[in-house]
């Protein structure tokens, strides 16, 4: 079995992380004090366990409560570029080599920013990270579901507007219970006219309809968790026996899954890890790879993520290296910069730790 400092070592991607979920205790504490912002504790381990609450009780409402608090402290410029440095420098010391870090710009805009400004702010922080560790990354814009269909939009003509500048695709992120993604089209149908990339975040809390909308209807080139792809399956004693046609679908053209362990056992969109469909997705060869989420929230980072692979699913390290290929032929770069990852980064290094370690 792969002990967790080998884990630690092998290059990773990330591109499942979410900018306000992955603060820093410290740093929300210092950032409070100095902006005057009334926060639940002011020590960070006690305030470190009250983020962890809602996902060691699988209370989807404690859980997303937290974020008000994060969100609070997010609100200028200078707390923005601090908080997107910190999250490539936290993200490099698990060697994550390529990230895609999202966030929603408009909830960022309750103290006088405009989005124009948000975004700037952020791609600047994450420009710093980059600088002092060589991780290279990419933003992701987020709208909400459950704000007004305008709004989207004007989220992701803002994604294209920056999109020479760091930015590489659009997200739709929020409550799918009541918000589907289909009253939200105009946005989806502007990226698609300007060959932009589009994830959305389906299948973790609703069902099959939520998954078909996003691909079929919104065009989706990556799916944000999907975990609930497996009512589209009938799977006996653990194997994979027959699929229906979504399933198939998702198979066939490799539409890349987005998979978060912690993050679905937290907020009870899967019971444990045993019931994951990560392992017979991946058994099955669906394109799915790992992703943290929000590393505050669910108390992981992707050196966890595979940890929990290699010792519930008895992933090798040949398993975890496809897993990160995965990854990396599904961001949302262009195809030679993820040439050169794959084989001048990834295959290189984990070649080199294979060798070292006799593996």
């Amino acid at each position: 079995m792969l002990d967790k400092e080998i884990i630690r070592r092998i290059p990773k991607v990330e591109l499942h992380e979410h900018l306000d979920g992955g603060l820093r205790p410290e740093t929300i504490i210092e950032l409070a004090r100095e902006r005057n912002v009334t926060i639940p504790f002011t020590d960070p381990v006690e305030l470190k366990e009250w983020f962890k609450r809602g996902c060691i009780q699988k209370s989807l409402t404690l859980y997303l409560e937290t974020f008000s608090v994060t969100l609070s402290v997010m609100q200028d410029k200078e707390a923005l570029y601090r908080i997107a440095k910190e999250e490539i420098l936290d993200l490099a010391k698990e060697h994550v080599v390529y990230a895609e870090i999202r966030f929603a710009p408009e909830l960022h805009t309750k103290k006088g920013l405009n989005l124009e400004e948000v975004v700037t702010a952020v791609l600047k922080g994450l420009e710093a990270g980059r600088k002092e560790t060589g991780t290279e990354f990419g933003l992701i814009l987020s709208a909400m579901r459950n704000e007004d269909p305008s709004i989207s939009l004007e989220v992701a003509e803002l994604a294209v507007a920056f999109s020479d500048r760091g930015v590489v695709g659009f997200d739709l992120a929020g409550d799918e219970c009541g918000h589907p993604p289909k009253k939200h089209i105009e946005a989806f149908n502007y990226i698609r006219s300007k060959n932009f990339n589009i994830t959305i975040h389906a299948g973790e809390a609703f069902g099959l309809e939520s998954i078909w909308q996003a691909i079929q209807l919104c065009h989706a080139d990556r799916i944000g968790h999907g975990t609930r792809i497996v009512e589209d399956m009938t799977i006996e004693n653990g194997e994979l026996v027959k699929m229906g046609s979504l399933a198939l679908y998702i198979l066939d053209k490799r539409i890349p899954l987005e998979m978060c362990l912690t993050s679905n056992v937290g907020t009870g969109a899967v019971e444990d890890y045993e019931s994951h469909p990560f392992p017979m997705l991946f058994k099955n060869h669906f394109r799915v790879f790992l992703c943290s989420d929000n590393r505050l929230m669910s108390d992981t980072n992707l050196t966890k993520e595979m940890t929990i692979a290699v010792e519930k699913y008895g992933f090798s390290i040949q398993d975890l290296e496809k897993v990160t290929i995965n990854a990396m032929k599904s961001a949302f770069i262009h195809h030679n910069q993820k040439l050169d990852i794959i084989y001048n980064v990834i295959k290189k290094e984990y070649a080199e730790i294979r060798y070292e370690y006799g593996l």
